[in-house]
Order: structure tokens, then C-alpha cells, then sequence
């Protein structure tokens, strides 16, 4: 009796100890979840090319920078990110404006030119915070930049009119002056892949005086290395 007593205490431990192996073997096999893939790294320099739309916070009549109302352009990006959410940069555009001529008499003003084609450029320097959303192709930016701003502007002279209500008239004729440019901006990028992706954003550019502001905004491709 005390043999089978014991035999029987036996099978039962080894069956305990079959199905705890089997348990514990079955926990170890459970698989961990791949991470999120990286469209945006932490230290990466990015080459941006846009293609641009201008329009001014004036009238024409009244801006003495652009001499316009809107214009079309492009831009040119270098950043380089020292940080997944921040860097620095240069930002160069060209826009392409129609700036005419004016003669004005005290009492009307006459524009004159209708295919006086200036080109405008400016140069840059730029901080970005740039927020990857997670597991996503999408990164909102919001950036800073100051600078110059060169090709635009307007001088004037007077003129004798005798057939005028004063016998005279102020003519007012685009010039080629620099000045000093401050912008602030936003915008939103995808990754088609982890070095190309697609930028749109808009940016308001302040320049000296006060009736010079014009917006911008920007579609193109951006290259990250």
C-alpha cells in the first residue's frame, strides 16, 4: 500500500511539473510589437526647393517696396536639424513683380507701364521647431527668420506739367534698395520616404515702413540627409 501511495505521489508531481514547463514555455514565445519606423531623425540637413506665391498687405498705390499687389517666385531651404525638434538655416527667394510707374498731379494719380517686370530677392537666416507626430509621415514647423530683402523700392522726382492743376507732377519710378526683413512662418511636411518629403506653408514678411508687409506661400519638396 505504501509502495502505491508513493508511486501515485510521484506521477502527480511530474505531471505538475509537465504542465508548468508547458505553461512558462508558452509565455516565453509571446512576440513584442516592432517599433514605429522613423521618418525624421535626430540630426539630419534638409534641402528644400518651393516654388511661391506673393501678395501684399497694401494696395499697389500704397506699397513703396513691391509696387504691387502680388507676384510669383521661388525658394531655396538649407537647415540643418542639430536636434530632432529644432535647427538652423538659411532661406534665399526670388519673386518676380510688376512695378509701374506713377504720375501724380495733387489731385489723380496715373499709372503708367503695364509689362515693368522687377525682380526681388532676399536672403535669410532661420531657426525651425519642427514636431514629428508619432508613428506618422507628418511634422508641423514653425519658424523665425531675419534678414535683407534687395531689388525693390521706389524713388521719385518732380516734373514741370503746365497743363496741370499745379503746373507740376510727382513721378514715381521703381529703384533698387535693401532693406532690412523680418518673417515668421508655419507650415507642414510628409514623408513619402525618410529623405523626401512634401512642404506647404505660409510665411508673413515684415520690411521696413510701414506699408511694405506682403505674405507668402509655399509648395515644394524637401530632401533630408
Amino acid at each position: 500500500m505504501k509502495k502505491l501511495t508513493l508511486s501515485l505521489c510521484a506521477a502527480f508531481a511530474m505531471t505538475a511539473a509537465a504542465f508548468a514547463g508547458e505553461t512558462y514555455s508558452k509565455e516565453s514565445k509571446s512576440v513584442t510589437p516592432p517599433p514605429c519606423p522613423e521618418w525624421y531623425a535626430d540630426t539630419e540637413f534638409n534641402l528644400g526647393l518651393s516654388g511661391s506665391y506673393v501678395w501684399t498687405g497694401s494696395r499697389w498705390r500704397d506699397d513703396v517696396y513691391l509696387l504691387a499687389d502680388h507676384g510669383w517666385g521661388g525658394s531655396l531651404d538649407a537647415k540643418y536639424f542639430v536636434h530632432r525638434y529644432f535647427g538652423f538655416g538659411v532661406q534665399g527667394n526670388i519673386m518676380r513683380v510688376n512695378q509701374d510707374e506713377t504720375f501724380d498731379d495733387g489731385f489723380r494719380r496715373i499709372r503708367v507701364g503695364d509689362d515693368n517686370d522687377q525682380w526681388v530677392g532676399s536672403v535669410l537666416g532661420t531657426f525651425t521647431l519642427r514636431f514629428p507626430i508619432s508613428c506618422t509621415r507628418w511634422a508641423p514647423y514653425f519658424w523665425v527668420g531675419g534678414g535683407g530683402i534687395f531689388g525693390g523700392g521706389q524713388d521719385h522726382e518732380y516734373l514741370l506739367a503746365p497743363g496741370t492743376p499745379l503746373g507740376i507732377v510727382r513721378h514715381e519710378f521703381p529703384s533698387d534698395k535693401t532693406k532690412v526683413m523680418g518673417q515668421v512662418g508655419g507650415g507642414l511636411e510628409v514623408r513619402f520616404t525618410p529623405h523626401v518629403g512634401w512642404t506647404n506653408d505660409v510665411s508673413w514678411n515684415v520690411i521696413s515702413g510701414s506699408n511694405n508687409n506682403f505674405g507668402m506661400a509655399r509648395t515644394g519638396i524637401n530632401f533630408a540627409f
